[in-house]
């Protein structure tokens, strides 16, 4: 859960969500670099006044300014392209969830059970009750277990909709007319909110 004035994101819940904080940090540090060594580079040119004529037609410098920003791309993507096929492997599913949504509310049904489906609606806000959260708070929640493969199936009625659980590390637009699918795992107990 997100807290006022909070700068990072929230505690990852599944493997997916842990990597992806590992990247964002990995990137983040390489942003860093290359914006201090700008910085300095800026900050030199501007108190130094004098220049190396025979480096403006350096075909070295030209080089490795052609040759590191591309080494650096593929510091990035590797990484990033890692994390993108592990988010769409789908694991032998212990149990599948369908997800429907609607204009005010979302319809959950546990495919793998007969007649076990329901409406969640949000909770007016004259009805909340005190330290329940504005917006988050709905009469039905959906109750997963943890430490399993779930498949989550994703779509819309009338118009678009964002699944969203972001301590899971999960976003998945539901279309009307088309099934996502998306896999999750948690790795701890808890309520999360999406």
């Amino acid at each position: 859960m997100a807290y006022p004035m909070q700068l990072g994101f929230q505690d990852a819940t599944s493997p997916i969500m842990e990597e992806l904080l590992h990247f964002h940090d990995h990137t983040l540090m390489i942003v860093f670099l290359i914006s201090s060594l700008v910085l300095y580079i800026i900050s030199l040119m501007l108190t130094t006044k004098l220049t190396h004529t025979s480096t403006m037609d350096a075909q070295e410098v030209e080089t490795i300014w052609t040759i590191l920003p591309a080494m650096i791309l593929i510091m990035i993507a590797l990484p990033s392209l890692r994390i993108l096929y592990m988010m769409d492997e789908i694991n032998n599913p212990s149990l599948t969830v369908k997800t429907m949504g609607h204009q005010w509310y979302w319809s959950y049904e546990y495919t793998d059970y007969e007649d076990l489906s329901f409406d969640s609606y949000m909770i007016p806000t004259p009805e909340l009750k005190p330290g329940e959260l504005r917006l988050l708070e709905v009469d039905n929640r959906v109750v997963l277990p943890m430490e399993m493969t779930i498949r989550m199936l994703i779509s819309s009625e009338d118009v678009l909709h964002s699944w969203a659980v972001p301590s899971l590390g999960l976003k998945t637009d539901a279309i009307p007319g088309r099934l996502n699918q998306t896999t999750l795992m948690s790795t701890r107990p808890g309520l999360f909110y999406g």
